[in-house]
């Protein structure tokens, strides 16, 4: 069965991200990892249940993939549109073993599973063609960790945990039409709304607070 593996936050710089974060959990989140094979990088943060926050932006030092980078980090001018909208929690990402399956019935949903990273391949992470985000973000990412799932020992523990996922959407049938034939496990509650937006409700040790 698929399951929530992360939350992607998405900035336009990891400054900007660890600052929102900040003023939303009271958390520093130390750095995280450089992906020299997306041109991309970010902090993490445990969310319990195996389950973690990303905090993830283009990496101004980093190459071209000479693919489209993942999470529409391409397009520049759309990260910071959506950032000054307060839409910085923008996308999730689902763990499933093998992704063929789910790709075949969804393809124009999810793209293509590209192997991670090229020369010495880890994990399969599903990529549209042009590097957007599943439906804008309404679906999950996909991502086959190959048998070697994210060690948690890898990724601070701050004593954050995730209390619920809600996800607002013009046309919430659809998407729970979507995401109950996936069968993802955790995936988030969607509610009726004007524009895509997630909040996410958080409990962290100077209480719950909520990250958008």
């Amino acid at each position: 069965m698929p399951k929530l593996d992360h939350l992607t936050l998405i900035a336009p710089t990891l400054a900007e991200g660890t600052g929102h974060v900040r003023d939303c959990l009271g958390l520093d989140i130390p750095f995280g990892t450089r992906h020299a094979y997306m041109g991309t990088h970010n902090h993490r943060l445990q969310l319990g249940h195996g389950t973690y926050l990303e905090i993830v932006a283009r990496d101004p030092d980093g190459i071209d993939p000479g693919r489209p980078r993942w999470f529409g980090l391409d397009n520049q001018t759309a990260v910071r549109a959506d950032w000054h909208a307060g839409r910085r929690l923008r996308g999730w990402v689902a763990s499933t073993e093998p992704m063929a399956p789910l790709l075949s019935r969804h393809p124009r949903v999810f793209g293509e599973e590209v192997s991670l990273p090229p020369d010495s391949p880890e994990f399969g992470f599903s990529i549209p063609k042009d590097g957007t985000l599943p439906l804008d973000g309404a679906a999950p990412s996909l991502i086959d960790h190959r048998g070697a799932p994210t060690s948690m020992d890898e990724i601070p523990d701050m004593g954050a945990r995730l209390v619920s996922l809600t996800l607002e959407h013009p046309d919430p049938s659809a998407i729970e039409a979507l995401l109950g034939a996936l069968g993802i496990d955790r995936a988030p509650r969607v509610v009726q709304g004007p524009a895509l937006r997630f909040t996410a409700r958080i409990e962290t040790p100077q209480g719950l607070r909520t990250l958008r």
